[in-house]
């Protein structure tokens, strides 16, 4: 969806808001998908020469945990505000995608925000003890336990360690 920022500048209007919603299931999120359709609100105030902008939408985040690979699920919650002025239209540094026409893209603004919502690498607990290196299972298994001495490391690693000497 797109917000003509420069017409609204430009008109006398207060104030704008808009419901829609926003398919993010294409979306590369690190490993993590939105698979349904998100409801977005935007809304839009004038304030004298500047325009206040939020944007708010909820999402459930499907994924699977980085130690184990067993799946992970948790709603992210967008809550972004931004302020922009007329002569921001014009600034090739302007942090919104904005179009050459003055129209901001509401659904690459959702995704931008859901970006820095979504850790990096996502954990079904904290705690995950993560495969075993014997079965290749979730731990705890019914191997027996190794020493670590018994794991050997990756020799190209060996110069690493004589930098902690």
């Amino acid at each position: 969806m797109q917000f003509d920022l420069r017409r609204f500048i430009a008109s006398d209007r207060a104030g704008w808001q808009q419901t829609f919603d926003c398919d993010l299931s294409g979306r590369d999120f690190a490993g993590s998908r939105i698979e349904t359709p998100v409801q977005a609100r935007f809304t839009a105030q004038a304030d004298g020469d500047e325009v206040r902008m939020t944007l708010r939408a909820s999402a459930s985040v499907h994924g699977e945990c980085a130690r184990c690979l067993d799946p992970v699920s948790f709603d992210a919650r967008v809550e972004a505000e931004w302020t922009a002025r007329e002569r921001d239209l014009d600034d090739p540094d302007f942090e919104l995608p904005l179009t050459p026409a003055g129209s901001i893209d509401l659904d690459d603004w959702l995704y931008q925000e859901f970006l820095f919502q979504i850790p990096g690498v996502l954990l079904c607990s904290p705690d995950c003890p993560g495969l075993c290196l014997q079965c290749g299972r979730k731990r705890p298994c019914s191997c027996p336990a190794a020493p670590e001495s018994s794991v050997q490391p990756d020799a190209r690693l060996s110069v690493l360690k004589s930098l902690l000497n």
